[in-house]
């Protein structure tokens, strides 16, 4: 008669472990940086860059208002323009790894997970003359190997609290929808995910979040917007 409940038990637990895999806010398998926790800091960052002419708009408003962010840069696209990576970091702003090629993590070989974080790093540190530390995994998936070998390599994980998605905006209005609600409460620092490029081709028409960036530094000018690294963390974090 406990065959159903272990079932049941089995499926749920498995359930779970999968959800847990690509949940930004999950720790299951592994500490991640999610947020801040000083409610004043906001930390912007863009995934799958660099891209022309995208990312340098970005830094235009970004300067404009003297906001700091963050951009997680595939390193194929670091080696097709090393230029605009120089640019991000002659700005001011910090640098992460987002892998070379932009796979999902949690369905690569260890050998194949490793190369992709060596490649990149390689990628960054030739066009940017420094290292990195800071690593986003693509589309957030992990696993317990994933986080074990970002270690390993010196990389630090970093997830993300609120998303725009805008990947598939059609308005600036609708990043804005997904983000400004949760960062008007003030409740901590949250860390939003946007886009300055696409896995999917460089050159990808990202002028909605360059447009819902501009609109948030404006609405939220009282915020100090910063990189990861000057999130303000409790003792331990």
């Amino acid at each position: 008669m406990l065959w159903p409940f272990i079932t049941l038990a089995s499926a749920a637990a498995a359930s779970y472990a999968g959800y847990a895999t690509m949940a930004p806010a999950s720790q299951l398998y592994g500490r991640t940086l999610t947020h801040g926790d000083d409610r004043r800091q906001i930390a912007l960052t863009f995934d799958d860059g660099p891209n022309d002419p995208h990312t340098l708009r970005l830094l235009d408003v970004l300067a404009k208002h003297n906001a700091r962010a963050t951009f997680f840069l595939i390193g194929k696209y670091v080696r097709q323009r090393p230029d605009i990576a120089r640019a991000i970091q002659a700005a001011g702003h910090e640098i992460g790894n987002h892998t070379y090629s932009h796979p999902n993590l949690i369905f690569v070989s260890g050998a194949r997970l490793r190369q992709e974080l060596r490649d990149c790093g390689k990628a960054l540190e030739d066009a940017l003359g420094t290292t990195v530390s800071l690593f986003r995994p693509p589309f957030g998936g992990r696993r317990p190997n994933v986080l074990r070998t970002a270690r390993a390599l010196g990389l630090k994980t970093v997830m993300w609290s609120l998303a725009g998605n805008d990947w598939k905006a059609k308005s600036s209005e609708f990043i804005l929808e997904k983000i400004a609600p949760e960062v008007g409460q003030l409740r901590r620092a949250e860390i939003v995910l946007l886009h300055d490029g696409s896995h999917l081709g460089f050159g990808m028409d990202r002028s909605h979040t360059v447009e819902a960036t501009q609109r948030l530094l404006e609405r939220f000018k009282n915020q100090c917007f910063v990189g990861i690294s000057s999130l303000t963390l409790k003792t331990g974090t």
